[in-house]
Parts: structure tokens; C-alpha cells; sequence
């Protein structure tokens, strides 16, 4: 069976039997467990399956990134969003001031957050408000007001970008639906007006992403790419990715 007939047969399958196991999979189609994984992360990225914990399932039409929930946007790609925000929650330094975007890597970087010293946060995410409530260290946390978006679990509209336009941070931590090569990070969401105004206020801008995220593109530029200072990625990134991004004078963190 080529791989190709595999990964047809084994999106059927799903379709047909809902959520399965890796193990299961891996022996219904009579190969490893490394290889089934290496099937759905391909599917996955194409917006045709859902991985979850040891397991995956069909994703339901329609399936593309803008109708996802963030509950369901966390559990994809979920190894390396872990290893992209250790990493950039190491470039958070005592007593600073930070921005994390409404993410579902910015939120894995809560965690990693504990020992950082007097940090002052501000974001318009509802989870990462809840997540660094249970940090034991007293962070000072700074939200907006504004329209609640019920699939993002955060604050958008008018009041939300006027409320980062009234204070100066040291670093904005953002994720992207999309990261066009020539022109930016870019996103689905038509609420992104926000997310530029934290841009705005930010003197250092942090792109966390996986590698999926280059050459989708989605309509709207959140973050054009010279504003970009930094990012953060996997080490599935081309090379010659690296090599466009250097030259544009951004710094590139893979890990």
C-alpha cells in the first residue's frame, strides 16, 4: 500500500469509526506507531483530521482553521506548541512588561511563567487570564474590556484596542493562523484589529508558530513580517524558510 492509498484509507476509516486510537490504527493497518503519528500530523495540517491525546478523529465540514474552537486549535500540533513555548517564555525576563495574544501557544507558555519575577501581563484571552490565576507566583495581570468572542474565549472590538493603546509593553508574544512569507503572520479571524493594536504598543514583537503555518495563508496581515523582531518555531521549518527570514533581519529561535 503506498503512502498515499494509506493515508486516503486511513481518513476513511476515521470518517467511518469517529475517534481511534494510534495503537488501534497502527494495527488495523498493520504498520508502526511512528508511522500512523507521521499520517495524521500530514492529514492534520491539511486540515482533514484532529489529533488528540494518543488519538484522532475525522475533523467535521467544514473543517478549515477559521471554524475551529480554541479548545479544539489546542490539541493540534500539540508536541511541538509545547517545545516553541518553553522556548519563548525563556526570552521573559524579570520585571518586564509582556502582551500575550489570544493563542493557543502563548497559553502553553503560562506554565513556564512561575518563577519570572514582579512580570506585568496584559491579554485579551479569558484561558490565559485563568491559567496564570493558578500560578502561584502574583503576576500583575491587565485585561481589556470590550466584545466577548465566545470560540476564542476573548475580548475583541473597540474597547479592547483602545484599552492597549493607553500603555507601552516590552514584548508581545503572538501566534498566526497563516505566515505568508512575503507579507506576514495573517489570520482568518476578521476581529484582528486588536491583536494589531497590541502590536502597536509592543516595543519588541515575538512570533510564536509551528512550522504548519508557513504557506497557509489566510486573508487578513495581522503582523507585517518587518515588524517582526523574533520567531519562534519548529524544527520541521525548511531551510530555506530560515534563510528568507534572516535576510529580512528577523531573529530565528528553532527548536
Amino acid at each position: 500500500m503506498n503512502l498515499d492509498n494509506r493515508r486516503e484509507r486511513l481518513l476513511e476509516f476515521l470518517k467511518a469509526n469517529g475517534k481511534t486510537s494510534v495503537n488501534r490504527l497502527a494495527s488495523t493497518f498493520d504498520t508502526s506507531g511512528a508511522t500512523i503519528r507521521s499520517d495524521l500530523r500530514s492529514l492534520e495540517e491539511d486540515g482533514l483530521v484532529i489529533r488528540r491525546y494518543g488519538a484522532a478523529e475525522a475533523a467535521t465540514a467544514p473543517h478549515s482553521l477559521e471554524d475551529w474552537s480554541m479548545d479544539v486549535k489546542q490539541t493540534l500540533n500539540l508536541e511541538h506548541k509545547s517545545l516553541i513555548a518553553q522556548a519563548a517564555s525563556k526570552l521573559v525576563q524579570d520585571g518586564e512588561s509582556i502582551i500575550l495574544d489570544c493563542g493557543s501557544t502563548t497559553l502553553q507558555m503560562v506554565s513556564h511563567l512561575q518563577h519570572v519575577l514582579e512580570l506585568t501581563l496584559m491579554t485579551n484571552s479569558i484561558h490565559i487570564v485563568n491559567a496564570v490565576a493558578e500560578l502561584e507566583s502574583p503576576h500583575t495581570v491587565l485585561m481589556p474590556g470590550g466584545t466577548y468572542r465566545h470560540k476564542s474565549a476573548s475580548f475583541h472590538g473597540a474597547l479592547a484596542e483602545q484599552a492597549f493603546q493607553k500603555f507601552s509593553f516590552d514584548k508581545l508574544f503572538i501566534g498566526a493562523d497563516g505566515f505568508d512569507l512575503a507579507q506576514g503572520t495573517t489570520t482568518y479571524n476578521e476581529a484582528y484589529q486588536v491583536s494589531q493594536a497590541m502590536c502597536q504598543a509592543a516595543n519588541k514583537i515575538i512570533v510564536v508558530t509551528d512550522s504548519s503555518k508557513f504557506g497557509r495563508r489566510s486573508p487578513n496581515v495581522v503582523v507585517p513580517l518587518d515588524k517582526i523582531n523574533v520567531l519562534v518555531t519548529d524544527s520541521d521549518i525548511k531551510q530555506k524558510h530560515i534563510e528568507s527570514l534572516e535576510k529580512q533581519g528577523i531573529d530565528v529561535l528553532v527548536v
